[in-house]
């Protein structure tokens, strides 16, 4: 018993979230004990397709859904298993999250937020069709649990990032929190290069790839709303932040965001390089911001254009 709390005490403090599975990074992000899980891998609702392609399910399809509580409020939360066939959105994994996002805008209970721990590649290439399905559908149910004013906030700093489907679904949020090692977009880096050619982006250039879709750059750009350490305890701090700083979608919302956009496009859309595209946005030595600490990061960012926003 001791062994397993002290487990868990280095789970909430030190671990890290980049390296965590799904479920570490829920035993750490949520209050001690409060995880109750819904269709838990006991129930085997695995997906129907894999095994005519001769591939291993998973009990829980890699995604994990339940409720808990974040310092002390009752929340509806979602972990994606990236060491899962990537995390990929799929038939069975793409409903639990609907029906996740459905029961906080239209059950009984009323969470304070429903969190969602991003590690996808985006859809499940076995499973297109009904993946494809699955991240609309997880689009409009996030739209719609926004309206009805509860909060949804994505988490991302898993080794397969939040690309494709789910860097859609991640973008569709109220906020973004993400750390160094977290990364997001909607093409991945091999997607690019191997539709664009390498001229264009080369998916071997980690600098180039790390500058444009990590963490860092993200929050830079505006394509993250709260940067964080690579740690559960800073995601969870993270995450409490974002439910305070969240608002409703009305129309204002909507209208600073589309301004943030076309502002963001018109700053930077011709940028040829990281440095470049960095300084566009108040970074003046890329190379040095790449490399400082957490904390300074966090300071520097707050100083730039993106860092406060009437929009999402």
């Amino acid at each position: 018993m001791a062994d397993m709390e002290m487990d868990r005490d280095l789970l909430s403090v030190g671990a890290s979230w980049f390296l965590s599975t799904a479920r570490e990074r829920l035993d750490g992000f949520l209050d001690a004990g409060s995880f109750v899980e819904v269709l838990p891998p006991t129930e085997r609702q695995v997906s129907p397709h894999l095994d005519l392609f001769g591939l291993p399910a998973a009990f829980d399809d890699g995604m994990i859904v339940g409720r808990g509580r974040l310092g002390g409020r009752e929340i509806l939360v979602a972990a994606q298993e990236g060491q899962f066939m990537g995390g990929t959105f799929a038939e069975v994994s793409g409903a639990k999250l609907v029906g996740l996002l459905r029961a906080a805008a239209l059950g009984p209970d009323r969470p304070a937020a429903v969190c969602i721990l991003f590690d996808s590649g985006g859809v499940r290439l076995q499973e297109a069709n009904a993946g494809e399905l699955a991240v609309a559908e997880v689009m409009r149910a996030i739209f719609n649990t926004r309206r009805a004013g509860i909060p949804v906030i994505a988490l991302v700093g898993g080794r397969a990032g939040a690309f494709g489907g789910a860097g859609l679904a991640a973008a569709t949020c109220s906020s973004i929190v993400i750390c160094e090692q977290g990364r997001t977009g909607v093409s991945g880096p091999e997607v690019i290069e191997t539709n664009e050619g390498v001229e264009e982006f080369d998916s071997r250039d980690k600098a180039l790839v790390w500058g444009v879709t990590g963490g860092r750059a993200r929050r830079i750009l505006g394509g993250a709303d709260i940067y964080v350490e690579d740690g559960a305890s800073a995601f969870r701090a993270g995450a409490l932040a974002a439910l305070e700083a969240a608002r409703v979608p009305d129309l204002s919302a909507l209208k600073a965001e589309q301004r943030r956009l076309a502002n963001r496009i018109s700053q930077a859309g011709d940028a040829r390089s990281v440095r470049e595209l960095w300084s566009r946005f108040g970074i003046a030595d890329a190379e040095a911001a790449r490399n400082m600490s957490d904390p300074d990061f966090q300071q520097l960012v707050s100083s730039v254009q993106e860092g406060s926003h009437a929009a999402r």
